[in-house]
C-alpha cells in the first residue's frame, strides 16, 4: 500500500522536534528565550506542517478522507472509526460546498497533559480561515498533529469551525 504523501513530510518534521526539547524552561509568567538556532528550527518545522496540513485539506477537498484516518495517529484511531471520521467530515464540507480559498496558515503548539481534554503528548494545530462556496464568512479549518511514540507527527484530528 502506498503511503500518502503528507505522512512522509510529517516524517520529515522529525529533524525540527528537538527544538521543543531544547527549550529553556520558562520562569513563570515569562516567555522561554530560543536562541537563533532554535528559532530557525521552528520556522522550518512551521512550514514543513503547513504544507503537510494544506495535503490533509486537498484530501479532504478531493474526497480521500479515508486515506487521512489511515495514516492517522493510532490515539486518533481509537477515538474515532473511521467510518464515523469520513462520514462527519463528508457531511460538514458536503454542506460548504466547494473551496473558493484559504488564508495563509497559522501554526500553534500545546502539550496534552495526562487527564487533559486531549490525550497526554505535543500537539501542532494549523488553521487556515477557508472560504467555501456556500458560505459567506470564513470557516476556521484546523488539521491537528501528535507526536506519536515513533517521534513521526501524524494527524490527530481535522475539524471546521
Amino acid at each position: 500500500m502506498k503511503m500518502p504523501y503528507f505522512l512522509l513530510v510529517a516524517a520529515l518534521c522529525l529533524t525540527a522536534g528537538p527544538a521543543f526539547a531544547q527549550q529553556p524552561s520558562p520562569q513563570a509568567g515569562q516567555a522561554p528565550q530560543l536562541t537563533e538556532e532554535q528559532q530557525a528550527q521552528l520556522a522550518r518545522q512551521d512550514a514543513e506542517m503547513s504544507q503537510a496540513a494544506l495535503q490533509v485539506m486537498q484530501l479532504v477537498d478531493a474526497n480521500r478522507i479515508g486515506e487521512i484516518w489511515d495514516g492517522a495517529s493510532p490515539v486518533m484511531q481509537q477515538a474515532v472509526s473511521k467510518d464515523d471520521f469520513v462520514r462527519q467530515i463528508t457531511s460538514d464540507r458536503t454542506a460548504l460546498g466547494a473551496v473558493s480559498g484559504r488564508a495563509n496558515p497559522q501554526v500553534s503548539r500545546t502539550q496534552g497533559e495526562a487527564g487533559g481534554p486531549v490525550p497526554e503528548g505535543l500537539y501542532i494545530n494549523v488553521q487556515s480561515e477557508t472560504t467555501f462556496a456556500n458560505q459567506p464568512q470564513p470557516v476556521r479549518e484546523l488539521v491537528s498533529f501528535r507526536l506519536d511514540d515513533d517521534r513521526t507527527w501524524r494527524v490527530s484530528g481535522y475539524t471546521l469551525r
